[in-house]
């Protein structure tokens, strides 16, 4: 019989009687996530049955800032106890213009809401999917961030020697659409990609430049390394594979008409098919986002997002292959609703995207109530839904799933 998160949680419970003599805060967390259809793919309805319990600590000493987090897991659903680094840097200031940040962290930048044009940053879609923190969706990274702060423009460098890639559907928990069909467990094919070779010449190096000028923040930005996600197929391996990817872009964010709007492009340079003519490798990308939120009600802000893909030498359909025509352009709408009430202990939100080209959406409510200073629950879910079963979010419907979780924190 599988150890259930509960038990996991009593037995965690013993060091918090210690955290007040100790310079950590941290939380602990169960969470329970369940299918809502069936789905014939995969081995079992729970999605997730975990309890976590996170230390996070920071000390200031003359070297710099430690800062260290680490989240114990005891996983019910794999039936193992792990644990997560999430957070193990340096941060040196060695001049008064000069910050430098070595170890495990968490990097991000650009502009979109859960849309990521110029951010190539690791993310763990799996997590975000069965209904993890939010904090989770983001991966940490094992690298070195140099920033220098200038008068009006700032730089930061981001070297990530070995690559990190995406957590993604692999049909291990989440079933997902594999060409023929829908590929679970059950199926018996999971993606387990070629990895990348950990080596100097693959690691990866990201830029941004920024400044505010005149109350317009104003970045641009640029990466060398691979594709996060698996979208290439070696033929000599028979397996996916990460391609190389060159990427650059702008961003612009201002405040407009009482609220805030940001315009973002990027640019993916597919390395290994400049001329858009291998089938089993992404055509290069232009991508555009245009957005804008305020608050419509005191404590309560809408937002609304208008996303395109453009796929260069865009020819044969996909479909022709067996696979999803996306077509040339594929367009996403966003909306996020965030309300506060109750004295802010009550947090409502719920975030959707749309897409008209592919006629597939995804949903995510989410309830957050703060039962005291320390303890809260928050209640959501992910809904897919789409007209056929292997468009973006239409080959995940069959993972609708709710979810629960209990946190504690110290």
């Amino acid at each position: 019989m599988k150890r259930t998160a509960i038990a996991a949680l009593i037995v965690a419970i013993a060091p918090l009687s210690y955290a007040a003599e100790l310079p950590f805060t941290g939380f602990l967390e169960v969470g329970l996530a369940s299918r809502v259809v069936s789905d014939d793919n995969a081995d079992d309805e729970i999605l997730m049955q975990e309890g976590r319990f996170q230390l996070d600590f920071l000390n200031d000493g003359d070297y710099g800032t430690l800062q260290f987090k680490g989240d114990f897991v005891s996983d019910g659903v794999t039936d193992e106890s792990r644990l997560e680094l999430r957070e193990l840097s340096i941060v040196m200031t060695p001049h008064e213009q000069i910050d430098l940040k070595v170890g495990r962290q968490t990097l991000t930048w650009g502009t979109g809401d859960l849309l990521f044009l110029n951010d190539l940053f690791p993310k763990d879609w799996q997590s975000f999917f069965i209904g993890r923190d939010d904090e989770y969706l983001k991966k940490p990274s094992d690298a070195l961030r140099a920033s220098w702060f200038g008068d009006t423009w700032n730089i930061d460098l981001a070297w990530t020697p070995i690559f990190t890639p995406d957590g993604f559907v692999d049909g291990e928990r989440l079933s997902y659409w594999g060409g023929a069909g829908k590929a679970g467990p059950q199926s018996g094919y999971t993606i387990d990609p070629v990895e990348v070779d950990k080596t100097i010449d693959n690691g990866e190096l990201a830029g941004r430049i920024y400044a505010n000028l005149g109350g317009n923040e104003i970045a641009f930005y640029g990466y060398r390394g691979f594709y996060g996600q698996p979208l290439g197929y070696d033929m000599d391996e028979g397996n996916l594979y990460h391609p190389e990817l060159v990427s650059y872009g702008a961003s612009i964010r201002s405040a407009i008409f009482g609220g805030v709007g940001n315009i973002e492009v990027a640019r993916y340079q597919s390395e290994e098919d400049e001329s858009g003519d291998k089938p089993m490798v992404p055509n290069s990308e232009v991508r555009g986002l245009v957005a804008f939120s305020r608050e419509i009600l005191p404590e309560q802000t809408l937002g609304v997002q208008f996303y395109i893909e453009h796929m260069e030498d865009w020819d044969t359909p996909a479909e022709d292959a067996g696979g999803f025509d996306r077509g040339e352009d594929r367009v996403w709408w966003t909306l996020r609703y965030r309300g506060m009430f109750l004295q802010q202990n009550l947090i409502l939100s719920l975030f959707t995207f749309y897409s008209p080209t592919d006629d597939d959406g995804y949903a995510r409510p989410k309830v957050t109530y703060k039962i005291s200073d320390k303890l809260q629950y928050t209640i959501g879910g992910n809904v897919f839904f789409g007209e056929e079963e292997n468009s973006f979010f239409g080959q995940l419907e069959d993972n609708t799933n709710i979810y629960a979780r209990l946190r504690y924190s110290y």
